[in-house]
């Protein structure tokens, strides 16, 4: 049983990877949901689709690979800010991940914001997890 859910998406998501899954499926929270949606308008994957088993709700994540070979189109994804040690950054230090080809994401009042939007909104706050 994992506790920390949001930890649960991108581990999921890497696991796969590494198993060059076409689909994955993880736990249904608002959290996971919105790593999904963002990763999907980003480019990162191809999308998501709720699916109801056993009185709970799972979004099926389709993820992208490369080439004959199917390299994983996620590089890398990573939890940075932990239940153990949140990780906190003001807007004009918000970190640009290879240098704006990936990504990172903040929980706000207005929910889970890119990097790009964080700083256009100058909006700092926690990070929670960096995607390439």
């Amino acid at each position: 049983m994992n506790n920390d859910t949001i930890s649960a998406a991108p581990t999921a998501i890497r696991n796969a990877n590494t198993r060059k899954k076409a689909m994955i499926r993880i736990p249904a929270t608002k959290m996971t949901a919105c790593i999904v949606q963002i990763s999907a308008e980003e480019g990162f994957t191809r999308g998501a689709v709720r699916h109801k088993g056993n009185g709970k709700e799972f979004p099926d994540v389709s993820l992208k690979y490369l080439g004959k070979k199917k390299d994983p189109y996620i590089a890398v994804i990573r939890r940075i800010s932990k239940p153990g040690l949140r990780v906190y950054s003001d807007h004009r230090e918000i970190p640009k991940i290879l240098g704006g080809m990936g990504i990172a994401t903040s929980p706000t009042s207005r929910g889970l914001i890119t990097d790009r939007e964080a700083r256009h909104e100058k909006i700092g706050g926690e990070i929670s997890c960096h995607i390439w």
